[in-house]
């Protein structure tokens, strides 16, 4: 009896690898909000009195072999990830950019309807539901986002928000080769999403694994094209990039699994007017 042909995992697989380098290439893809002013510069301290600053937790235990692997990734980038990203903004007017930014996000909504379900969020379930009805219609298949036009943002969930908000620990901050800023539980989510994903399933299902690749190469380079004047400031900036962007990546991620609100610790005191 041959063998079954392992060709379809190894495919898979690399598609794995390469939509995870995708959304992980920066820590702030496929957000809604315009770059932000990276306000993160450590200068003058140590990593030990970092991790004494207010909300900066460092976690790194691997630091070292991390350091290493974030060294290569940045020779990658500027080698040739944010040349083609500016070849990318370069070549493609602004508003064909916006386009694909939207078409990218209208693709993604059965993983962001799922997560919504999964943190128990109906509301924002519906308001996924809503913007994918509205954009692949008058939308033009998501290319204009007309939902946001009328008062429903885009609002991006994770699989690592999901399992953030079922408790589940994060784990230690990773920098993965190729794939950027991580930690053991957003890598195990992202991993888990690329393989629940119903249109990269399809897509795979029905010999267009041509599509995946263009879907995450558009991602890659387009997140990259949003945020390079962000990414240049930091580090021209920072005394030390890796802590820099570690920290960034841990604050974005904070962000997104609070919707926005402020952590706890960070809310002001309230007077206690009854004693």
């Amino acid at each position: 009896m041959s063998r079954p042909s392992t060709a379809p995992l190894l495919r898979r697989t690399a598609m794995a690898t390469l939509l995870a380098l995708s959304v992980a290439v920066l820590p702030a893809a496929s957000q809604e909000a315009p770059a932000p002013a990276l306000n993160v510069d450590h200068s003058g301290f140590t990593d030990d009195q970092v991790a004494q600053i207010p909300g900066e937790d460092v976690n790194d235990p691997l630091e070292p072999v991390n350091r290493a692997i974030f060294w290569v990734n940045e020779g990658l980038d500027v080698v040739l990830i944010r040349p083609a990203a500016k070849v990318y903004r370069t070549v493609l007017p602004t508003p064909a950019q916006k386009g694909i930014r939207n078409a990218l996000r209208n693709l993604r909504s059965p993983l962001d309807l799922t997560n919504q379900l999964l943190q128990g969020d109906w509301d924002g379930a519906g308001n996924v539901l809503k913007r994918f009805l509205i954009n692949s219609t008058v939308g033009l298949a998501g290319l204009i986002d007309v939902a946001a036009d009328n008062g429903i943002p885009y609002e991006y969930e994770s699989l690592d928000q999901t399992l953030a908000i079922w408790g589940i620990p994060e784990g230690p901050y990773l920098v993965l080769p190729l794939l950027g800023p991580s930690s053991l539980r957003d890598a195990t989510g992202t991993v888990g999403e690329y393989f629940a994903d119903p249109v990269s399933n399809y897509a795979s299902n029905t010999d267009r694994e041509w599509a995946n690749y263009t879907r995450a190469g558009l991602l890659a380079l387009d997140t990259r094209a949003e945020y390079i004047e962000a990414l240049d400031d930091v580090k021209r900036n920072s005394f030390d990039y890796y802590a820099s962007m570690r920290s960034l990546y841990r604050q974005r991620r904070d962000g997104w699994i609070r919707d926005g609100q402020p952590a706890v610790d960070q809310m002001p005191d309230i007077p206690d007017y009854d004693n």
